[in-house]
């Protein structure tokens, strides 16, 4: 069974520094948007992998306490929770465009031909979204 812990490793890693602490973190962590604050009681339970009630604000207020984008902490988030492996296999991104395809672990560029030829349309203009 395939088995990744991307988001609880964010966690994890913002305190394993010196001197860091759960509740250190904790204090980092609020939602910018609606200024929730996440305990350091939730921020340990998301780092071992207990179950939590995931929601957006969530999200983040994990980014804010660990110093990743709001984006970087979706995809982890889902990888975790969901199994998918999210990112930008095609370097499609720019900066008015993020390109984000969510896909089943291991899937490559290659495996993907339908995913990239939609994307490519898009870019050209050829295809448009209605």
């Amino acid at each position: 069974m395939w088995e990744s812990t991307p988001f609880a490793d964010l966690v994890r890693d913002a305190v394993a520094g010196e001197g860091m602490t759960y509740r250190l973190l904790a204090e980092k962590a609020i939602d910018p948007q609606t200024q929730q604050a996440l305990t350091h009681n939730t921020l340990w339970k998301i780092a071992h992998g207990e179950a939590v009630k995931i929601s957006p604000w969530i999200v983040r207020a994990v980014a804010a306490a660990v110093g990743k984008s709001e984006r970087d902490v979706q995809i982890a988030a889902a990888e975790q929770y969901i199994g998918l492996v999210a990112g930008d296999p095609f370097g499609a991104s720019d900066e008015q465009a993020a390109v984000v395809v969510a896909h089943v672990p291991g899937l490559r560029r290659s495996d993907m031909p339908k995913v990239e030829e939609l994307l490519r349309g898009w870019a050209s203009g050829s295809v448009s979204v209605q």
